[in-house]
């Protein structure tokens, strides 16, 4: 089991900055995979970014070039830094984890852009 806390969230203007961060319960080493999605009003789930246990990234074409994603296993943290922000990105963005046999979910934080 791993317990996951999402934090960094907040209301921000449209081409501002957020770093986002998840802190794991434990070590996050073994972890094969670990996703940020989001989930706006009205949407579905949308998958905005994954890095592997090797540190291979891939990200939604609506995110290129402005988020990038980390993880810091010494800190049991994984992060979205997410540049020139648009009223789009508003959404619940949740961290979410992927072991063998096991999916983990963070409870989200809320971002909003705004004027």
């Amino acid at each position: 089991q791993v317990q996951l806390v999402e934090s960094g969230g907040g209301l921000v203007q449209p081409g501002g900055s957020l770093r986002l961060s998840c802190a794991a319960s434990r070590s996050i080493s073994s972890i094969n995979v670990m996703d940020w999605y989001r989930l706006a009003p009205g949407k579905q789930r949308e998958l905005v970014a994954r890095i592997t246990s090797g540190g291979s990234t891939n990200y939604a074409n609506s995110v290129k070039g402005r988020f990038t994603i980390s993880r810091d296993n010494a800190k049991k943290a994984l992060y979205l830094q997410m540049n020139s922000l648009k009223p789009e990105d508003t959404a619940v963005y949740y961290c979410h984890a992927l072991e063998i046999g096991s999916n983990y979910w963070g409870q989200g934080t809320q971002v909003t852009v705004s004027s």
